[in-house]
């Protein structure tokens, strides 16, 4: 190929992707818009209009290669190149806006509408008799897969996954974790607007263990017991301001509650099956919820973000 030759290629490449940069859009906008107000019906009748105007406009932009690309010979074979273009670039493009539809970044609007041109004129690529043409539009293929199908997918999930750890750090102040007791491992968690709570549960099935953790707002500026107790239920506030609930239920049995200020937050404890001193412990042993911990919980779907 001559360098003229390669510099009308290059122009002609060039020319189809501006033109279908151009028309690809403002042709979908109108689809869209029509669909919206008028349903699929009329969305299938400006396809079947516009379609053969956009085929049209493909074959005007062939005329200028007429010497180079053997199908843009003659009136009749451009007419059927451009038809070819015109499906195989669409496909393309329906292939980016099912990446897109699944969360694969392609740009700001400017690059996606830049973007909706390209398969156009990499479909057009393959018709110019030049190996390295060809090539390149092959090339252009191939990555154009491997990140929709692969690269585009995991940075989404990455990007899905970093903003899920943002949404739980949103209140530091309350995320923090206890040591399990033993015998006992976390089997659920959960952040709130206004709360984080941690399920503990024992390790076997047949043994029923439960402690439940609560960092939150505070109400008070310490803790204060009820004015009014309910029957069975006894409250009092220690010299360290640590607040020791009681509740006794008729039938024997009964839960421990303890409440104290950590930080920012206040944090409550409480079990119907552990003892005072291991509540305290569980109390004594809040540390802030560590990436590790974090990433376990989430692993693990042991944790959810209640709006």
């Amino acid at each position: 190929m001559t360098s003229d030759k390669r510099a009308l290629t290059a122009l002609h490449l060039l020319l189809i992707w501006a033109v279908m940069t151009v028309a690809v859009p403002a042709f979908g906008f109108g689809l869209l818009m029509t669909a919206w107000g008028g349903g699929a019906g009329a969305a299938a009748l400006l396809f079947a209009l516009g379609a053969p105007l956009m085929v049209g406009l493909l074959a005007a932009a062939g005329l200028p290669v007429r010497t180079v690309v053997p199908m843009c010979g003659s009136g009749r074979r451009r007419l059927g190149w451009a038809g070819l273009v015109f499906v195989l670039g669409t496909l393309g493009v329906l292939a980016g806006l099912a990446a897109y539809g699944g969360r694969v970044d392609l740009g700001s609007a400017a690059t996606r509408i830049a973007l909706s041109g390209a398969p156009y004129a990499v479909a057009a690529a393959f018709f110019v008799p030049n190996r390295w043409v060809r090539l390149g539009a092959v090339a252009a293929v191939a990555a154009g897969l491997i990140y929709g199908g692969v690269v585009g997918p995991a940075q989404s999930q990455q990007r899905q996954h970093q903003a899920e750890i943002a949404r739980y750090r949103e209140h530091p102040e309350r995320l923090y974790l206890g040591a399990a007791p033993p015998g006992m491992q976390v089997s659920r968690a959960e952040a709130g607007p206004g709360h984080f709570s941690v399920d503990y549960r024992g390790t076997r099935e047949d043994v029923f263990a439960y402690v439940g953790l609560t960092l939150r707002s505070p109400l008070t500026p310490a803790p204060v017991c009820p004015e009014l107790l309910e029957e069975g239920m006894t409250c009092a506030v220690d010299a360290h301001g640590e607040m020791r609930t009681v509740r006794e239920f008729p039938g024997g049995g009964g839960t421990v509650t303890l409440t104290r200020r950590h930080g920012a937050a206040e944090a409550e404890v409480t079990s119907p099956t552990l003892d005072e001193s291991g509540l305290r412990r569980l109390l004594d042993t809040l540390h802030p919820l560590s990436d590790a911990e974090l990433e376990e919980l989430m692993r693990e779907k042991k944790i959810n973000h209640m709006l």
